[in-house]
């Protein structure tokens, strides 16, 4: 597995290129939020330098599920993979709906109706076309609604899974988050093993807190040997705050999934 950390939530008294610099010379790969401030020509030099970006996010408006939404959604999806190309960035993220300021969707939704699922199915039928079109990889992500992001529409990692089944492209694959997971549906082994074949991204944090595994409730290293045992050879993300120094924090995030695996349970 390769690992890598959100630049937006570590060393966040620095820079955003210093944050990135200092990620890849420890050799983790980097996750980028939103672009539109980033300065990409001097990101596009650290990539030059040796610094690979794993994902970053993959529209800034829309939604979806309606079509005024959708039509948006798509636009700036084109926009973001203009943005990704020069940082070579592997995968372009997307959710339900737009989020706003502290993660509140733009366009709330209690509940998703049928006539919602058939719209956010062709909207992710096209998605998947545009990643074609351009050789790149959208990820679908799940979100929690009960901490962080109420109202947003297909937030379980079961709406998203069914979604990304749904449209069955290469290019439309998800981004399995396990901290709003366990927030909203919890029982995460078989929930890895369950998308396993599905899966783009994991990105990972403990509960409560979103800190670096091992702060929280979750048997991370479980986890990671699920993966191992399905043979996952992609990206685990940190998207986490660090509690404590920076440096050890990514350190406990590397034990987690680079750490010896725990003993399996002996047979009864």
């Amino acid at each position: 597995m390769r690992l890598a950390v959100c630049a937006e939530m570590v060393f966040t008294d620095l820079p955003l290129p210093e944050r990135v610099r200092r990620l890849g010379a420890a050799g983790y790969g980097v996750v980028l939020w939103d672009w539109r401030g980033a300065d990409l020509g001097a990101l596009a030099v650290l990539r030059e330098e040796g610094v690979w970006f794993s994902s970053m996010t993959g529209y800034v408006e829309g939604a979806l599920a309606d079509p005024d939404g959708a039509a948006r959604l798509l636009a700036t999806a084109e926009e973001s993979v203009r943005a990704a190309r020069p940082l070579g960035v592997e995968r372009l993220n997307v959710h339900g709906t737009g989020l706003g300021p502290g993660g509140l969707p733009v366009v709330p939704s209690s509940g998703a109706t049928p006539a919602m699922w058939l719209r956010a199915l062709r909207t992710l039928d096209r998605l998947a076309a545009l990643g074609e079109r351009h050789e790149q990889v959208f990820v679908l992500e799940n979100l929690n609604t009960a901490v962080d992001h109420p109202g947003v529409p297909f937030a379980r990692a079961a709406d998203t899974i069914a979604l990304v089944e749904a449209v069955d492209s290469p290019y439309l694959r998800l981004n399995l988050d396990l901290y709003h997971a366990q927030i909203g549906e919890g029982n995460l082994v078989e929930l890895v093993e369950r998308a396993l074949p599905l899966i783009g991204e994991v990105q990972v944090a403990d509960v409560p807190g979103r800190c670096q595994p091992g702060t929280g409730e979750i048997h991370y290293p479980a986890v990671a040997a699920a993966l191992r045992r399905g043979g996952y050879e992609g990206v685990v993300a940190l998207e986490a705050y660090a509690r404590g120094e920076v440096d050890a924090a990514l350190a406990d995030f590397r034990d987690a999934f680079r750490g010896d695996p725990p003993a399996p349970c002996p047979d009864v």
